[in-house]
């Protein structure tokens, strides 16, 4: 809306004119400006808002439920106000709409599907409160309902390719490898097998973060971190110069992506504000599913589904603890009799807990790693 309004209607209108004034406007055409003030209105908008909301949770009883099998420690959480996820998705969604050109269809498709998972979440969330359990949709429901999300994004870039001159290339784009960048190369696997693909992406991204929320400020300080990567991998393969140096899918129509990412960074800082511990508000899984959802749908529009793995390292291993203690205590369940653990709980920031780690320690080691997967990726752009 403020790009339109200073930039399109003022700028456009009076360009002319030697005016200081206006000529300043000319800035708001730049990606990278409109996407620092995205990052400092998302960041605002939980500061002066979040204590309010927090009332607001409080007065209407909306409290954290705890599982009774989880760490004993974690009891004394109970009745924190929840579902602060609002808070995250609001700020995203009003800094995109002041910030972005709203003529990106990338843009609408990356905001619906980010209030889409937020739905999936806030559900889940109210069915919690009601029935005054930890549990909440069920695990299909849930997988369901992410499965039509991605069937949604899957028509849109099908629909927008094949009849409105859009153009998604339907190869898979493999760090280091350099001829997978190029569209309908050697990684080509057509529209109907890379739904598959979309499928996975953003039902996995979705559950991953919303396991790996689960300690004070574990959630949305990776977020924060990833999102930061997620921002500059963006920028590069919107623009045509970096992409070409650095060998990326170039995807021009992803620009004004970036200004998405730079919203949901500031957010992330900004939520962190009361998420940090001890947590005054947590942000339930209308939260962890909403930024999950936003980073697989990211990839995916930016063509970087696969480096999603290095730049959210936390949330991999933390979804990969999960997946390997079931399998594990399956098989061993099925071969002995007895089913044994690899962990002593999961998600793996669990098992830290148990074995007598203190939840500030476990987020800030979690943070450094996060940080190390990030400058990690970012190391590998040039790597082809």
């Amino acid at each position: 809306m403020i790009y339109y309004l200073l930039y399109e209607l003022l700028f456009n209108h009076f360009k002319d004119k030697e005016w200081f004034v206006v000529k300043a406007l000319n800035v708001f055409q730049y990606v990278t400006f409109r996407t620092a003030y995205a990052s400092i209105t998302g960041l605002l908008i939980p500061l002066i808002f979040g204590s309010w909301l927090i009332e607001r949770l409080r007065g209407w009883n909306i409290g954290q439920q705890i599982r009774e099998e989880g760490p004993q420690g974690h009891q004394a959480k109970r009745g924190t106000p929840t579902m602060g996820g609002v808070l995250i998705v609001g700020s995203v969604v009003i800094s995109t709409l002041l910030w972005a050109r709203l003529s990106s269809l990338y843009v609408w498709t990356v905001l619906v599907a980010t209030l889409l998972f937020a739905a999936i979440g806030f559900v889940d969330d109210y069915a919690k409160m009601a029935r005054q359990r930890s549990l909440g949709l069920t695990g299909k429901q849930k997988l369901l309902a992410q499965f039509s999300i991605a069937v949604g994004v899957w028509l849109v870039l099908f629909i927008s390719t094949k009849y409105f001159g859009t153009h998604y290339s339907w190869n898979v784009a493999i760090p280091f490898l350099k001829a997978t960048a190029e569209p309908n190369g050697a990684s080509f696997i057509g529209p109907y097998l890379y739904f598959v693909l979309i499928a996975i992406v953003l039902m996995g991204w979705s559950n991953a973060v919303n396991l790996t929320d689960g300690l004070d400020g574990l959630a949305i300080s990776v977020t924060f971190i990833a999102m930061t990567a997620l921002t500059a991998f963006t920028y590069l393969s919107s623009d045509a110069r970096w992409a070409r140096y650095l060998d990326l899918t170039h995807r021009p129509e992803a620009a004004e992506l970036t200004v998405f990412c730079g919203a949901m960074a500031g957010a992330s800082l900004g939520f962190l504000w009361f998420n940090a511990p001890p947590a005054e508000v947590f942000m339930g899984d209308v939260g962890s599913l909403a930024i999950g959802g936003a980073i697989g749908t990211v990839g995916i529009l930016t063509k970087q589904e696969f480096m999603l793995v290095m730049i959210g390292g936390v949330f991999v291993l933390e979804a990969l603890s999960v997946m390997l203690q079931v399998s594990f205590f399956k098989m061993t369940k099925r071969t002995t009799g007895t089913g044994r653990r690899l962990f002593r709980m999961t998600p793996l920031h669990h098992h830290f807990e148990m074995g007598g780690w203190k939840e500030p320690k476990i987020v800030f080691r979690a943070l450094i790693l996060a940080i190390l997967f990030a400058l990690l990726s970012l190391s590998t752009l040039k790597l082809r």
